[in-house]
């Protein structure tokens, strides 16, 4: 009972702490006063020694040396902390004669002080110094006093330790610190049944409300008790017989609500205002199906899988003010709004929001289609074009005179405008591809006869290139493959070309085929030793005008890959890439086992 009653808990401490308090006020009250008294004490048997040594020198000082002076009268006064010192006029100590040996640390200082200070009266209030303080531990207390001896003038200074505090006060301080740590326990079984006495109706209240609060209707409290406790539990009792009759018409409503918004193909979420979930339509289990999921361990996240969202739902239920917004990535686009809603008996004051979530991630792509269309056909025009304009307007000046010259000017003109021949093509061709309107026959063919092909076609190519090219199987003859066999050379040629573009002079082309019985496919990989794709580079390879190496100057429309993998895609193939930066890439595409073992000529 104890351990649970959070009241039962906070009296006890406040008890605890209040005879904690007490007690350690008194014993720094105690302290003070008892070092105050000790130190008084100390300064006062000081004084009356130094008084008593005063008159006893006056009295015999011209019967007596130095040396039976301090014999005779100063050593046998001298205790554990106090010493007398004889020092000449000038500051120097000739008694005892051994302290500059056996000197502790608040000796040195005192012999330090009397040699600079001796005859400085500001130093001394009344023939009396406080030299030096240790906190909490003690004083050094200097007295003096001037006599003459053989007709010189001598001092003695009579050094004390003034210990501001004994074990009797820390003695003192330590009970009064135990008996109020036993005052405390004491006290702990009286508060126990005090205060048991007086939360346990409050508990039971606190369990049934708990209770409502899963759910539970039906329980109620016991109004028996007598006070403010049992007039708190006809209370309870009468709010839950109401409550009960106000959820089962809230039920009714709800259902006929959740009906309607299951058929709704936009996700809907009703949140309470500290943004718990209070409804959620059969749409939103399914809508966020695409987005991965960055947190495992936020549970909202879990819920909606954008932060950007609990940011605004905050916003909204903070300010009252309907929020929307679109959420986009390259491979989902989402739009929400968050409209608030306020309580009926103050429209000012919020009481939670609803949001609703529509998938826009195909209208989204067919818009950054279009846009990146237009961009890259823009772009890729533009620098043919440009280059052509540079060209032709000194030839139309007149300003190239040099015949050579202007063969030079002729041959880089038609380049471009065979580069620009090739890039329309290349676009209508994948145009044609991504729109389903461009067709070619599918049927079984020799893949073998294709492959010699390209090997004899570019042997001597990447030979004058400085590049070692080849072409094997792991398989003794490859089966006849399904597909179109101009469609693949064209396939193979890009992917050569490609290679070609960013192996150095050194490196090396392998063409290499593989059999997979099990599922009936051929697999074709296309591997150099270039210099490779950067990882922030490879998800973006097979995009059209896409280039993965634009500082170089690469030459090329960036539109070979794309036209590639669509060819590969119409024939129901695919095609991946692996690379590492600076060690090469290698690109492998799919071709299946034709049913008919046949060849169509």
């Amino acid at each position: 009972m104890f351990h649970h009653s959070f009241i039962m808990r906070r009296m006890f401490m406040l008890v605890f702490i209040a005879l904690a308090a007490s007690a350690l006020l008194a014993a720094v009250a105690f302290g003070i006063a008892g070092r105050t008294t000790q130190f008084n004490y100390s300064v006062n048997e000081a004084e009356l020694q130094y008084e008593n040594i005063y008159e006893v020198i006056q009295d015999t000082a011209d019967e007596l040396t130095l040396d039976e002076i301090y014999r005779y009268i100063l050593y046998p006064a001298a205790g554990s902390d106090r010493e007398y010192f004889i020092a000449d006029s000038e500051g120097r100590v000739i008694y005892p004669q051994s302290i500059y040996n056996r000197a502790n640390e608040d000796e040195q200082a005192a012999i330090d002080f009397i040699s600079e200070n001796l005859t400085n009266e500001d130093a001394w209030t009344e023939h009396l110094a406080f030299m030096q303080q240790h906190f909490y531990s003690h004083q050094t207390l200097l007295m003096k006093f001037s006599f003459k001896c053989n007709d010189r003038t001598y001092y003695i200074i009579q050094y004390n330790i003034i210990n501001e505090g004994n074990e009797l006060i820390n003695s003192y301080i330590n009970i009064l610190l135990l008996s109020t740590l036993a005052a405390a326990l004491a006290m702990m079984v009286p508060t126990i049944i005090f205060v048991e006495v007086i939360t346990e109706p409050l508990q039971e209240v606190n369990l049934i409300a708990k209770e409502y609060g899963r759910g539970n209707l039906r329980i109620r409290a016991n109004e028996d008790h007598i006070g403010e406790a049992g007039e708190l539990a006809e209370s309870f009792n009468n709010m839950a017989n109401k409550l009960s009759k106000s959820i089962n018409e809230l039920t009714n409503e709800r259902n006929k609500l959740e009906n309607i918004f299951n058929v709704i193909s936009e996700g809907i979420m009703v949140f309470n205002r500290d943004g718990t979930v209070t409804f959620t339509n059969d749409t939103m289990a399914v809508i966020f199906a695409k987005v991965p999921r960055k947190n495992n361990f936020t549970e909202r996240i879990q819920i909606v899988p954008f932060e950007e969202f609990w940011e605004d739902l905050a916003v909204c239920m903070e300010t009252g003010e309907t929020k929307k917004n679109v959420v986009e990535s390259p491979n989902y686009a989402y739009e929400y709004t968050i409209v608030p809603r306020f309580d009926a008996d103050d429209s000012n004051v919020c009481i939670g929001a609803t949001g609703f979530f529509r998938d826009i991630t195909e209208e989204h792509k067919l818009d950054m289609t279009r846009r990146d269309y237009v961009a890259n056909i823009s772009h890729e025009l533009r620098t043919p074009l440009q280059t052509l304009r540079g060209l032709i307007e000194p030839l139309a000046d007149g300003m190239v005179k040099k015949d050579e010259d202007r063969m030079r000017y002729y041959d880089i003109i038609l380049n471009e405008t065979l580069r620009l021949s090739r890039l329309i093509d290349d676009m209508l061709e994948l145009s044609k591809l991504q729109s389903g309107t461009l067709a070619f026959q599918m049927y079984p063919f020799d893949l073998n006869e294709v492959l010699s092909s390209i090997h004899a076609r570019f042997t001597p190519v990447m030979k004058e290139a400085g590049i070692y090219f080849s072409v094997h199987s792991t398989t003794e003859r490859l089966p006849t493959v399904n597909g179109n066999p101009d469609r693949v050379n064209q396939i193979l040629v890009i992917l050569l070309d490609n290679a070609k573009k960013y192996t150095p002079k050194g490196g090396s082309i392998t063409i290499t085929s593989d059999y997979n019985e099990e599922i009936g496919k051929v697999y074709i990989s296309v591997a150099d030793t270039g210099q490779g794709i950067h990882e922030y580079d490879i998800n973006h390879i097979f995009e059209r005008f896409f280039k993965a190496d634009r500082a170089r100057g690469k030459k090329g429309t960036g539109l070979g890959l794309s036209i590639a993998k669509e060819l590969l895609t119409y024939m129901g193939e695919d095609i991946t890439v692996e690379s590492e930066y600076g060690k090469g890439t290698k690109f492998t595409f799919t071709l299946k086992k034709a049913e008919a073992a046949n060849v169509w000529e």
